[in-house]
């Protein structure tokens, strides 16, 4: 186990600054006040808490929030090139559409997102992208009530801490986002595509039927009934 007293606070590269908030204090929603309050893109906002990685980036699109969005998919990305980087090699991270990650084979942790509008057609003044990856366990949990989920340090990656994942999930978030920002979701949809195993499967959310891929701003193409239906990504917006 990592002792405790040898976690520092995490370092962010340059265009990047983080904000800790304690660990009673929900970031995602704490980087939503900040964004309405005009606060700087590229804050990062994270909780002081390592049992769970709990952090928000605050970002300001140029673009209508239908191709904004797809944002969310570049920082999926990021996410799993740090825990590849810092994992054990025998880790497989997944996705599930529109924000879930699984690790070998069991659900664990998702993004969630925000933005100061609803309508697809309109530029958000900003756009706050939440990350949640369970670390450990909860005591009060039982092994075996959840079968479908899991945690990082059950997982192998048990020498991994929470401000250690923070730092590399923002130092390659810059990568993936000056991607997304130059050359669009284009460039970013077959990464994402190659890491979501369920492409080509049943399913069941957002209802039942075979996922056949996504389109050019990350939404989901479902087929039912003969026919292809499009779900798209600026549904699944968090209330």
């Amino acid at each position: 186990m990592i002792d405790a007293e040898l976690i520092t606070d995490p370092t962010f590269p340059p265009l990047l600054k983080g904000e800790k908030v304690s660990a009673t204090v929900d970031p995602f929603h704490k980087a939503i006040s900040k964004a309405s309050l005009g606060a700087d893109p590229g804050t990062v906002v994270y909780s002081e808490r390592n049992d769970r990685l709990c952090a928000a980036f605050i970002l300001a699109p140029e673009t209508p929030l239908k191709e904004a969005v797809g944002v969310c998919h570049a920082l999926m990305l990021s996410a799993s090139d740090s825990l590849g980087a810092l994992g054990p090699a025998e880790l497989a991270v997944h996705f599930v559409w529109p924000f879930g990650f699984k690790v070998n084979g069991a659900k664990c942790g998702q993004l969630q997102y925000a933005a100061s509008t609803k309508d697809p057609e309109a530029v958000p003044e900003w756009l706050v992208v939440g990350l949640d990856l369970p670390f450990v366990r909860p005591a009060d949990l039982e092994p075996g009530l959840q079968p479908d989920q899991t945690w990082l340090h059950e997982e192998g990656c048990i020498e991994l801490n929470v401000p250690q994942v923070i730092e590399s999930w923002s130092r390659h978030s810059l990568v993936w986002l000056n991607t997304f920002i130059d050359e669009g979701y284009v460039k970013i949809q077959d990464h994402w595509r190659a890491k979501c195993d369920s492409i080509g499967e049943e399913v069941t959310y957002p209802e039942s039927g075979t996922f056949v891929g996504t389109n050019e701003e990350g939404g989901m193409l479902l087929r039912k009934d003969g026919m292809t239906q499009i779900h798209v990504l600026t549904e699944e917006m968090s209330d």
